[in-house]
């Protein structure tokens, strides 16, 4: 799994997958674990890893801040900054952030800066 950095208008630069989708945090994560399971989970897919696989950065992204924890369905999921990171289904098209600062499943959802800077900004 890589992970790369994309300007996205409204938000600024942001992380994205490797197919340029938004990748999000959930607030209720708290910087530190998995808490979007489930049903959420549907919404919200998790960036897993597959088995023995670590996180890549490309150009732009801080691999000291790459990680992984346990997702409690299996498997790991991404970190960066400590932050579990996910897709959004909502978001069709690369460059697209339709998840920004939505609350949604539980709680609110954001986009992540390079820097590991958690975004508010409203759309």
């Amino acid at each position: 799994m890589t992970i790369a950095t994309r300007a996205v208008p409204s938000v600024g630069t942001i992380l994205v997958n490797s197919q340029g989708h938004a990748l999000y945090i959930f607030e209720p994560d708290n910087h530190s674990k998995v808490t979007c399971v489930g049903t959420c989970a549907s919404a919200w897919p998790p960036v897993k890893l597959a088995a023995a696989a670590k996180a890549a950065g490309a150009a732009g992204v801080k691999a000291s801040l790459l990680g992984s924890d346990p997702d409690p369905s299996g498997g790991r999921v991404v970190t960066y900054a400590g932050w579990p990171l996910y897709t959004y289904v909502a978001d069709s098209s690369p460059g697209s952030a339709s998840g920004q600062a939505l609350n949604l499943n539980g709680g609110l959802w954001y986009v992540i800066s390079p820097s590991g800077t958690v975004i508010k900004t409203k759309p």
